[in-house]
């Protein structure tokens, strides 16, 4: 088994995947993933707590779905307190509701966090996922992964997830 280290090219590592979740609604989801980044985070320095990244998301959904169609949701949102661009993956068990565009559920979802102002880095990381996830060969073998090591050596060897 590799190990994976974050660094600035890459979004992924073995904290940040979820494989298999459990959840019924938008909400719940948000908060599972928000409760598992911020435990795999160290923001030890800062107040940023589980219900800051909900409302942030949930504000961002309020503008339009995040729902990008082919049972794909990329939540995304910006946190007053945070350094870094931060991404969580998560293969839910059964898909979801997500108002998405093409008004399928969802089951294949990635939360980024980026910086107040970080509107360049944001909006790069929001490509990378987009350019993997939107690759109808991508989301069948993220569908088809036997478990969470798995997930996570797909989502780090595409090269679109790294490249800039």
């Amino acid at each position: 088994m590799r190990t994976y280290i974050m660094n600035k090219d890459n979004l992924f590592h073995g904290k940040n995947i979820l494989c298999d979740l459990n959840v019924t609604s938008k909400k719940q989801l948000l908060q599972e993933m928000a409760t598992q980044l911020l435990k795999s985070m160290e923001l030890t320095e800062t107040d940023i707590t589980c219900r800051d990244i909900v409302l942030a998301a949930m504000e961002r959904e309020r503008l339009g779905s995040t729902g990008v169609g082919s049972g794909v949701a990329l939540p995304h949102a910006r946190i007053e307190g945070i350094k870094d661009v931060y991404a969580i993956f998560a293969r839910l068990e059964t898909p979801i509701e997500y108002d998405s565009i093409d008004e399928r559920p969802v089951d294949l979802v990635t939360l980024l966090l980026a910086p107040k102002n970080a509107g360049g880095a944001h909006l790069r990381a929001l490509a990378k996922v987009s350019r993997t996830l939107r690759k109808p060969d991508m989301r069948q073998r993220l569908r088809a992964a036997p478990n969470k090591e798995s997930l996570l050596t797909i989502l780090v060897e595409d090269r679109s997830a790294t490249a800039a």
